[in-house]
């Protein structure tokens, strides 16, 4: 008997679909491309060039400045199912995604994940859920290429609290196709067409809440289409799921990078000094790439000062009675209501750019947030500050594709 007042556990729907991907004689090398936010105007320049089936002249459309692009993005994309460059799956089936590459500590890394639909959940809902505050985003470019298309043309990166989903991906299937990127990590594709397979990887996804891990704009955009879709139709269509690759939340299926943080409109003295209440600060030398891995040993984070040296600041335990322990949460605390603009950074080089190029006063190198903390985000329904985590390595946009017009 259930005990008095017992509620189940809100789950999302998981669900396979018709695929669209690019017919087998592409070579996915040449067509595919990373996510759209990481990409340089020269990137997307460079990508365009390089194959004129490459994604990106769908899902970065250019010229940047013309009020028809989202529409062309559309027209190319009808063009491309129409002529074959693109082909639908006859039926509804999952995608395995299998990424390989080297980590950080030069262990050879294997993560497999699976790419379906998953339930679009109000903002305040259950089942699906945030893991970190975000960033307003002003731009509707996400939003308006959806409108056009009428597609999810990347997937949101979802965590499964599903135990063993990780061996039930584990068997092969249909082999889709291969492509290799920029940082040698080799991304592999395969079809699911079995029922009773298809069956058992729904039901292990939707036994327990997702935690987005990477993509909440895009989740986002997806609620805001499927609120104008319900408006104009109903809520009976496929704007009610988004794409997502959902992998399983343990250590051996993620790789997890620092963001780190900038500091402008101050001086860089003063901010140290400010930090100085809450951090034990001790010289660190010139800063290079290896202290990424640095921080993690010493246990602190790393303030870099305009000539390229760091000094370490070691978190006083007493000063943060009561904060998570977060590198993020840490620097919020010590920073509250201190007169200062920040913002973020992904890898040790770039952010010491910055700094010794004069385009920020000072930046501090943080620490990867730990699986324990990710785990307790979603145990305990928290949030963690905005850009706590970096994901890697980035899904590449294009392996997959799933249209909406069915």
């Amino acid at each position: 008997m259930l005990a008095r007042g017992w509620q189940p556990v809100p789950v999302p729907r998981f669900e396979p679909f018709a695929a669209t991907r690019y017919a087998a004689s592409a070579t996915l090398d040449d067509v595919s491309a990373p996510p759209y936010d990481v990409l340089s105007a020269a990137d997307v320049d460079g990508l365009a060039e390089q194959d004129p089936h490459n994604i990106v002249h769908i899902d970065v459309p250019r010229p940047a400045d013309s009020p028809s692009r989202y529409e062309d993005a559309a027209t190319l994309l009808r063009a491309w199912r129409a002529g074959g460059v693109l082909v639908d799956d006859d039926r509804p089936t999952f995608t395995l995604y299998r990424m390989q590459f080297t980590d950080e500590a030069g262990a050879v890394r294997h993560t497999v994940g699976v790419i379906g639909a998953l339930e679009v959940v109000d903002l305040d809902g259950d089942g699906v859920l945030p893991h970190e505050r975000t960033t307003p985003k002003a731009s509707t470019d996400r939003l308006d290429l959806t409108r056009a298309t009428n597609a999810n043309l990347s997937p949101v990166w979802g965590l499964s609290l599903t135990a063993g989903l990780t061996a039930l991906l584990a068997d092969a299937a249909e082999p889709i196709g291969s492509c290799t990127d920029e940082a040698g990590v080799v991304h592999t594709v395969e079809r699911v067409t079995d029922p009773q397979r298809i069956a058992e990887i729904g039901a292990a996804v939707s036994a327990n809440p997702v935690l987005i891990a990477d993509g909440h704009h895009r989740y986002g955009i997806s609620r805001t289409y499927r609120d104008e879709v319900r408006a104009a139709q109903g809520n009976d269509s496929p704007a009610e799921l988004t794409m997502a690759y959902v992998a399983e939340l343990v250590a051996d299926q993620l790789s997890i990078d620092a963001i780190h943080r900038t500091y402008a409109g101050v001086a860089a003295d003063a901010l140290l000094d400010r930090l100085s209440t809450t951090f034990d600060i001790e010289p660190a030398g010139p800063v290079h790439p290896d202290f990424a891995a640095e921080t993690v040993r010493r246990g602190a984070l790393c303030f870099v000062h305009a000539n390229g040296t760091g000094s370490w600041l070691t978190p006083r335990r007493e000063a943060f009675d009561g904060v998570r322990e977060l590198d993020g949460a840490y620097l919020e605390h010590a920073l509250a209501d201190f007169p200062v603009e920040v913002d973020y950074q992904h890898g040790v080089a770039e952010t010491v750019d910055l700094v010794t190029g004069g385009q920020v006063a000072a930046a501090v190198l943080i620490r990867p947030t730990s699986l324990t903390e990710i785990r307790r985000t979603a145990d305990e329904r928290l949030l963690m500050p905005p850009k706590s985590t970096f994901f890697t390595p980035k899904l590449r946009t294009g392996l997959v594709i799933r249209t909406m017009d069915a």
